[in-house]
C-alpha cells in the first residue's frame, strides 16, 4: 500500500521545490546577521531599516513560507495543479498553528490525496466540468482538509514539533554528542542515498523550526567522505589504483561543494572499508558539531557558506577531525592496490592503431 502511495517520491518533490527558498532565506539571514542586522526587526518597516536588517527580515519572511511551499509541492506532486492551492493553505495553517515542517508535509499529503480522490469520484453537470480543476476541487479540498488540520491533527503535530525542538535544545553535552554522531554517520553512510536523505530531511525540518545544529552536522558529514578519501590518498597513494586516483581528483572538488556522490566509485571497489571509515569519521565530526554548538542557517553550499555559520571555527575543527579520522582509518584498513589493476587499465586505454587501415 505504502509503495503505491509513493510517499518518498512526493516528499523528494517537496524538498526540491523547497530548497531554493531555504537557501535564499538562510543566506539572507546569515549575511544580515554577520553585518549587524537585527533578527527581531521584522515588522515595523516605517521605523527605518538598514540594508542588513532588511536582509534578515526578508529571510525570516522566506522561512515562514517553507511549510506552505512544502505542502503545495507535495500536493502538486500527487494531484497536479488542482492540489497546489489546498496544499499551500494546509502548509500555512501548519505554520500558524506551530506544526511547522511536519504539519506542512502531512497537510500536503492529505490535500493531494483528497484532491486525487475528488478528481476520480466527484461528478458534476457538463456545464460545471470546466470549473472542476480551478474552483470546485480546490475549494472542497481546502474546506475539508483545512477543518481536519484545524480541529484534528494540527494541535497534536504542533505539540510533537515543540517537544522535539525542546528536547534537542535542552540536550546536555553528552547527549548532543551522541545525537550528532548518529546523524553524522547516517548522512555519510550511503553517499547521498536513502539513509542520507532521511538525515537531510530531518535536519531541514529542524532548520525551519530554528534549530540549526543538525543542519551543520549534515553539511559537515557530507563533506568528510571526499575530504577523508583525498587525504588518505595523499598519505598512502599505494592504496589506490590509477583509476581510483582519477576519481579522487574529481571527488575532492565535489566535496568542497558538499557533493558526496563523488566517493561512490571509490566505495564501489572496497565498500566495507570505505563505508565504515567514512561513517566513523562523519560520526566524529557530527559529535563535535553538536558539542561545539555549531549551527547553519543554510542547508547546503559546502565551504562557501562556512563564514555565515554560527561558530565557523568550530565547524572547521569538526570537519578537520572527521577528515583525519576517515583518512587514517582508510590508510590502516585498506590494502595496497594490486599491480595488475593498473596493467588492465593500461590495456583498456591502449589506443587502436588505425595507420594500416585503408579506406576505399
Amino acid at each position: 500500500m505504502f509503495k503505491k502511495l509513493q510517499l518518498k517520491k512526493h516528499a523528494l518533490t517537496g524538498i526540491s521545490f523547497m530548497l531554493p527558498l531555504v537557501v535564499a532565506s538562510g543566506l539572507l539571514i546569515a549575511i544580515g546577521n554577520i553585518f549587524g542586522g537585527n533578527p527581531s526587526v521584522i515588522s515595523d518597516y516605517k521605523a527605518g531599516y538598514n540594508i542588513w536588517q532588511a536582509a534578515v527580515t526578508l529571510g525570516v519572511y522566506g522561512m515562514g513560507l517553507l511549510p506552505g511551499v512544502m505542502g503545495a509541492a507535495i500536493a502538486y506532486s500527487i494531484a497536479d495543479r488542482p492540489g497546489i492551492a489546498p496544499g499551500l493553505l494546509m502548509g500555512m495553517i501548519a505554520q500558524n498553528m506551530g506544526a511547522g515542517f511536519l504539519g506542512g508535509m502531512l497537510g500536503g499529503y492529505l490535500a493531494g490525496y483528497f484532491v486525487e480522490f475528488l478528481k476520480t469520484r466527484l461528478k458534476v453537470p457538463k456545464w460545471a466540468q470546466g470549473l472542476m480543476p480551478m474552483m470546485i476541487i480546490p475549494l472542497l479540498a481546502s474546506v475539508v482538509i483545512g477543518l481536519i488540520m484545524f480541529f484534528v491533527i494540527g494541535g497534536p503535530i504542533a505539540l510533537l514539533s515543540e517537544s522535539l525542538e525542546n528536547f534537542l535544545v535542552n540536550m546536555q553535552t553528552g547527549s548532543k554528542g551522541v545525537f550528532g554522531a548518529i546523524m553524522g554517520a547516517m548522512a555519510a553512510f550511503d553517499f547521498g542515498g536513502p539513509v542520507n536523505k532521511v538525515a537531510s530531511l530531518f535536519a531541514d525540518g529542524l532548520l525551519m523550526d530554528g534549530v540549526y545544529g543538525p543542519e551543520a552536522v549534515k553539511i559537515c558529514a557530507s563533506m568528510i567522505p571526499p575530504f577523508g578519501v583525498a587525504l588518505s590518498w595523499l598519505i598512502k597513494r599505494s592504496r589506490y589504483t590509477r583509476s581510483e586516483t582519477d576519481n579522487i581528483k574529481i571527488a575532492f572538488p565535489m566535496g568542497i561543494c558538499m557533493i558526496t556522490e563523488g566517493v561512490i566509485p571509490i566505495a564501489a571497489v572496497d565498500p566495507i572499508r570505505v563505508i565504515a571509515s567514512c561513517s566513523i569519521g562523519a560520526a566524529v565530526g557530527g559529535a563535535l558539531i553538536m558539542i561545539l554548538n555549531v549551527g547553519s542557517m543554510v542547508p547546503s553550499g559546502g565551504m562557501f557558506i562556512v563564514p555565515a555559520m554560527i561558530n565557523p571555527w568550530g565547524f572547521m575543527a569538526a570537519l578537520t577531525a572527521g577528515t583525519v579520522v576517515t583518512a587514517l582509518l582508510l590508510v590502516v584498513l585498506k590494502k595496497d592496490a594490486k599491480k595488475e589493476d593498473d596493467v588492465v587499465l593500461d590495456e583498456e586505454e591502449e589506443e587502436v592503431d588505425l595507420s594500416d587501415v585503408k579506406f576505399n
